[in-house]
């Protein structure tokens, strides 16, 4: 029985933390500081990227998934204020 329940925890544990490892970055600035979306989106379709789906993250950054000027397959978190990259995956 104890063993049992050592295992369930340790299993929930794990759970947790990849769930944490997954999540995005966050962005903490006030919306009425943020690029117009459909603005910041024209940018970076003359950029050269491809955008299958543009949003709002779950940590409040502009994201995109699609390819690059090269066809590669991006995952892209921007500050919404500033349009920097903060992570790419």
């Amino acid at each position: 029985m104890q063993l049992t329940l050592k295992t369930l925890i340790l299993s929930a544990s794990l759970i947790a933390a990849s769930g944490m490892a997954l999540a995005g970055p966050s962005c903490n600035v006030p919306k009425e500081k943020w690029l117009p979306e459909a603005g910041f989106k024209q940018d970076l379709l003359a950029k050269g990227y491809d955008i299958k789906t543009f949003k709002v993250s779950k940590g409040n950054c502009y994201e995109i998934y699609g390819t690059d000027k090269a066809g590669q397959k991006i995952e892209i978190y921007f500050d919404p204020a500033t349009g920097a990259v903060i992570e790419s995956k």
